[in-house]
């Protein structure tokens, strides 16, 4: 028979699968079915999609019935997959170990279970959590056909942005220059060097940096990406001495920059304007109350290019939430030209 299926590329499929599942949206009684390089995966309600994502009938199969971690539970968990990690969010210890064990017990891939145990926290955005079940916490998560090398225990990683990381990634021309100030294992810098840019990611954390290089040499592009330790305001002179803390010194450097710091981009809202070349896309990342999301990144762009002694014009071309942040907050970003 058939049923409403949402149609993506094959190695968007699992991002897919995941996001409708957290929307509700997913029919787990079909099974999903792969075609001419395309995934279709079955939806209970082809109204409630979301735009950016197509719907087409198609024929599809009952699933064979496997055990789910809900078929061993007086109450459906709630859980997310970070390659062959399960991560749950419980705050009752029992709660926890009962859901751990229904996910080890159940057919779900996983080797290891992790609890959060806080929230994001410090300079390098790395949250505490408590293992539940499984000995490593290292895995390869895969989103859009490129895979992460990563630990969520030592860095930050959110599976949740794989379709806003895309969204940027598919802007990208060949040949950019574009500077990910905030890299991490390289979500955004990995795909944006498969697309041909000249990439160079910026990140604080030394527990980062090896699996952003490891990242890009699995992925093919380590000739197209410098990985840089460091606080992303040293890849700027600004003594004007030839002195700084890179090799390079980055001002006017960029045709693109991604700035995914929410809470704090703005503290470095003077280096990414002392970056940009001439004509640069800005993709700013911020997390505003839902009264007014995009005002104050808008606001604070403006004062930064105006306060650089530069003439650039600022345009927001794009103002877009990504996702809801806590009750009345929003996580946006806003895409801006800077041109001279």
């Amino acid at each position: 028979m058939n049923a409403p299926c949402v149609r993506v590329p094959r190695e968007a499929g699992e991002e897919t699968r995941e996001r409708l599942v957290d929307a509700g949206l997913f029919d787990g009684d079909r099974q999903i079915a792969v075609e001419d390089g395309d995934i279709y995966v079955p939806v209970v309600d082809a109204d409630a999609v979301p735009a950016d994502l197509a719907v087409v009938d198609r024929a599809t199969g009952g699933r064979s019935q496997q055990t789910t971690p809900a078929d061993l539970l007086d109450e459906p968990p709630t859980y997310e997959r970070l390659g062959d990690i399960v991560v749950i969010d419980e705050d009752d210890p029992q709660r926890a170990r009962a859901v751990a064990d229904a996910v080890v017990a159940s057919d779900v891939p996983c080797q290891t279970v992790l609890n959060r145990a806080s929230k994001v926290t410090g300079e390098y955005r790395v949250r505490e959590w408590e293992r539940l079940a499984g000995e490593s916490t290292e895995t390869v998560h895969r989103e859009y056909g490129h895979g992460f090398l990563l630990d969520p225990t030592t860095v930050y990683f959110s599976p949740r942005l794989a379709t806003e990381r895309h969204r940027v990634v598919e802007q990208v021309q060949p040949d950019e220059r574009v500077l990910d100030m905030f890299a991490g294992v390289g979500p955004f810098a990995v795909p944006t060097a498969s697309r041909g840019a000249e990439v160079v990611a910026v990140d604080a954390n030394p527990a980062a940096i090896p699996y952003l290089r490891e990242n890009a040499r699995r992925n093919g592009v380590a000739d197209r990406l410098r990985a840089v330790e460091a606080d992303v305001r040293s890849v700027v002179d600004r003594d004007g001495d030839g002195e700084g803390d890179t090799e390079v010194d980055y001002r006017d450097w960029a045709d693109r920059l991604v700035a995914n710091l929410p809470h704090s981009a703005d503290e470095f809202l003077d280096t990414a304007v002392a970056v940009a070349g001439d004509d640069c896309v800005l993709h700013y990342y911020d997390i505003q109350h839902e009264d007014d999301p995009f005002g104050p990144g808008a606001r604070a762009i403006r004062a930064a290019a105006a306060a650089s002694g530069d003439d650039y014009d600022v345009t927001v071309e794009t103002e877009r939430v990504v996702r809801s942040y806590a009750p009345h907050e929003l996580n946006v970003c806003l895409d801006v030209r800077l041109r001279r």
